[in-house]
């Protein structure tokens, strides 16, 4: 036990190391995380500006929205990207017949890989546009130390749903063989409805309860409501908690069935 806890954290730092080697990608996107961030938030002032309140928040809660999601977007991969191509890939070429030879699970390598990954694109990617965000506008953050510790677990939670809904993306290519189109319609519905376009608690009605049901909200909209106190408190947050749980869990259990399955099929193509 102890030395697949070892194996898997040394996975784990091989994919934290394998993105710090690429220093011009990660200034790239920086950049483009601060700009986009900039666009976006002059844009919700303007719809604020109109609609005060909207959604529940004010406009400086509106404005935290924006710059923590982009602090956010590399770390959970909201806008596609990530490990679930490359294990397609390997599909294809069948490669992933050397990966489930190794004396290691499938799901909890990509995961460690994948949580490697995400700890230094929160780094890398998600402090210096934060903090330019807290600079220039003014934001609705917290002084709380506890609610900024379950905003972490939150994080950490959401990035195990992300990874569970890329690791079916992943598996997918057992039967689909090339998955360019699973990936696009998955970054559309990921962008719509994890409230990196919107807060969910914008939309309306019955619309608006589904979408916040959805393993799409626990990736942004959850994390968001915890950072700003929607659930007051350890005991609050619970609820919010608990939801991203159930649906990590729940997903890395389909996961392991579609694995399973997939592994007893090892369809590769060409082959």
């Amino acid at each position: 036990m102890r030395q697949r806890a070892e194996l898997y954290l040394a996975v784990a730092a091989g994919g934290f190391r394998r993105y710090a080697t690429y220093g011009t990608a990660t200034a790239a996107g920086v950049f483009t995380n601060t700009v986009f961030g900039f666009i976006v938030a002059y844009t919700y002032i303007a719809l604020w500006d109109e609609r005060p309140g909207l959604g529940g928040y004010d406009q400086a809660q509106a404005l935290t929205f924006v710059w923590v999601s982009q602090s956010l977007l590399a770390a959970a991969a909201l806008i596609g990207g990530g490990f679930q191509e490359e294990v397609q890939e390997r599909v294809r070429t069948g490669d992933i017949a050397v990966d489930l030879y190794r004396p290691a699970d499938l799901q909890m390598w990509w995961l460690a890989a994948d949580l490697g990954r995400a700890a230094f694109q929160l780094l890398g990617r998600g402090v210096v546009p934060l903090a330019v965000g807290a600079l220039v506008f003014p934001l609705a953050l917290p002084a709380d130390p506890l609610r900024w510790l379950l905003f972490a677990v939150s994080v950490g939670l959401a990035l195990v749903v992300s990874f569970a809904v890329r690791y079916l993306l992943g598996l997918a290519a057992f039967w689909l063989m090339d998955g360019a189109g699973m990936n696009l319609m998955a970054t559309v519905v990921t962008i719509s409805f994890s409230g990196m376009l919107l807060p969910l608690t914008v939309f309306p009605g019955g619309f608006g309860e589904l979408v916040r049901v959805l393993p799409w909200a626990a990736m942004l909209q959850v994390p968001m409501d915890v950072l700003m106190g929607t659930h007051e408190g350890a005991g609050g947050a619970a609820p919010a908690l608990a939801f991203q749980a159930g649906w990590a869990l729940a997903l890395l259990g389909a996961g392991r069935l579609v694995q399973s399955a997939a592994t007893r099929k090892v369809v590769v193509q060409g082959g």
